[in-house]
């Protein structure tokens, strides 16, 4: 049912089936506790689950190389030296927390960039300086790339899309959801690493570490994929937006609008100093890159593997350069940030560049509150080995019913779509399900690298239509100033073309990749777990 302008009408005035499945979803995802809640929950629950499988005497028989034959017991924290497990490593499980330190680095530059306004710009520059008909995969792949600067995009990019679009006379609703489906939908994509990278890695690294106490995930880990799947988000956003979402909106009646944002819609192009700065932050970036390639093209570059015989490679995925990959997005990020913003004079002194660390790290306060009980929960299920019971028990039946080929993939894509409808955060959710689901897939041979990236398909597509996604609410509020009575179902249904051709297009890119080309979803990165 349609408004006289062509839009959706409201959620209220109808009530059909896909209507009641969104409050369905809506009212289960409002059971869920906040997800810092939730892992001290789940912390808690493992401490009893683990004395209950411990007097049971649950256990298993060890599959690993080398372990064959000997049994893998559940472990109970509810006796003395439990406790003393539980009080005595406390500390040492938040701190030692693999992506804790890794995004707190990577912060750091990523704050003088944001701080220095060379972020915004470049996004800006993206979008105004294409040509009108390329406006929508302007928007689209501007979304995409916002991502390295984290959740920069939804602040920025989701209400300029709005703004792009009445500007050019379209519905601003339809720039808006062609932005939210770069930056949200495309969550994983990107030609940079960005602060996503080294966090996921660090989880499955954890986890992968329950099978393979040596084995490390790095934050380059899905860059290939990632780099093609950033031209296949924009180009199916697009798609989506001219050929679905627009048409479906119809034409804009601005009577439902907020007045003061019909005034406030105007654009301010980029000022000549902004685009010094731009110029200036790209002679910056060629010097970091420059710098980057003295120590690793030589043959003797000093973050070049020393071990590694001549002539192995440009770069080995195990050495030193890709160890210091986080480093590197540090100093790229504050190199040409500074250089931004001292053209444009954000940016005149140390003092300037030491607010944009600190305002940076500020805004993770409650990501570090998260880590604190994630790590925990993390933690008591390594000790407790309920990790490890349930990947062998669940790699056994993967086996038992003939699903240990390609195909367990697409199943565990929906999983985690599914599972993200409910629990939005992209580190919460992998934190919860990686060290399950990573030992498993590694049990009947494929790589934590490919499992992660299947993973953040997954997660991506279904981040525009689950309203626990911690962002829902500001893009909610931000389309009710062009739509006084937007709702929740209004927004959940006008993203949902686009989670749809997400799942479908980049599952089948990932399968064609991965399984049909052969090809590495990132520098090093094997398909298939080989045990040492």
């Amino acid at each position: 049912m349609s408004t006289d302008s062509g839009r959706t009408a409201e959620p209220t005035e109808t009530r059909n089936w896909f209507t009641r499945f969104l409050d369905t979803v809506e009212w289960l995802g409002n059971l869920l506790p906040h997800p810092v809640t939730l892992f001290a929950l789940l912390a808690t629950a493992m401490v009893f689950v683990s004395g209950l499988f411990g007097w049971l005497g649950v256990s298993v028989t060890d599959p690993r190389p080398g372990s064959e034959g000997a049994s893998i017991e559940a472990v109970s924290l509810m006796n003395a030296e439990g406790v003393r497990m539980i009080f005595g490593n406390l500390v040492s499980n938040f701190v030692n927390f693999a992506p804790l330190g890794v995004v707190l680095v990577a912060m750091l530059g990523v704050g003088v960039a944001e701080k220095s306004g060379l972020l915004s710009a470049m996004v800006r520059s993206i979008v105004l300086n294409a040509p009108k008909h390329l406006v929508t995969v302007a928007l689209v792949f501007a979304g995409v790339i916002s991502n390295t600067a984290s959740e920069m995009g939804y602040v920025v990019l989701v209400p300029l899309g709005g703004a792009i679009f009445l500007a050019l006379d379209r519905h601003p609703l339809a720039g808006m959801a062609a932005a939210f489906a770069g930056v949200s939908g495309g969550y994983s994509a990107n030609l940079l690493l960005g602060t996503i990278d080294p966090l996921l890695a660090g989880i499955t690294t954890e986890a992968a570490r329950l099978i393979d106490p040596e084995y490390e995930v790095f934050a380059t880990a899905n860059w290939y994929f990632m780099i093609i799947s950033t031209f296949m988000i924009t180009a199916v956003g697009s798609l989506v937006t001219i050929f679905i979402v627009e048409p479906k909106l119809g034409a804009y009646d601005d009577s439902r609008a907020d007045p003061n944002v019909l005034d406030d819609s105007k654009m301010s192009p980029l000022t000549s100093d902004e685009k010094k700065g731009l110029a200036m932050a790209g002679l910056a970036m060629l010097g970091v890159i420059g710098l980057i390639a003295f120590l690793v093209v030589p043959e003797g570059g000093v973050l070049r593997d020393p071990a590694a015989p001549p002539g192995t490679g440009f770069i080995e995925s195990s050495g030193p350069f890709f160890r210091s990959i986080v480093a590197w997005i540090f100093v790229f990020f504050l190199v040409t940030g500074f250089a931004y913003g001292k053209v444009v004079g954000t940016m005149k002194n140390d003092r300037d560049v030491i607010d944009g660390m600190a305002s940076a790290i500020a805004t993770l306060g409650l990501y570090i509150v998260l880590v604190f009980f994630a790590a925990q929960f993390v933690a008591f299920f390594g000790w407790t080995n309920l990790g490890l019971i349930t990947a062998i028990t669940g790699a056994d039946f993967l086996q038992a019913i003939g699903l240990t080929g390609p195909l367990v993939f697409f199943f565990f894509i929906i999983m985690c779509g599914i599972v993200n409808l409910s629990l939005g955060s992209a580190s919460a959710q992998w934190a919860v399900t990686a060290p399950i689901f990573v030992p498993m897939l590694m049990l009947i041979g494929y790589a934590p690298e490919v499992i992660q990236g299947a993973y953040r398909i997954g997660d991506s597509t279904t981040n525009i239509i689950t309203p626990m996604m911690s962002y829902f609410g500001l893009i909610l509020a931000w389309a009710t100033r062009y739509d006084k009575k937007f709702g929740i179902g209004t927004l959940i249904a006008t993203m949902l073309p686009y989670s749809i051709f997400y799942f479908i297009s980049w599952t089948t890119l990932f399968f064609l990749w991965v399984f049909a080309l052969g090809l590495p979803v990132g520098p090093g990165s094997p398909t298939y777990y080989t045990p040492a």
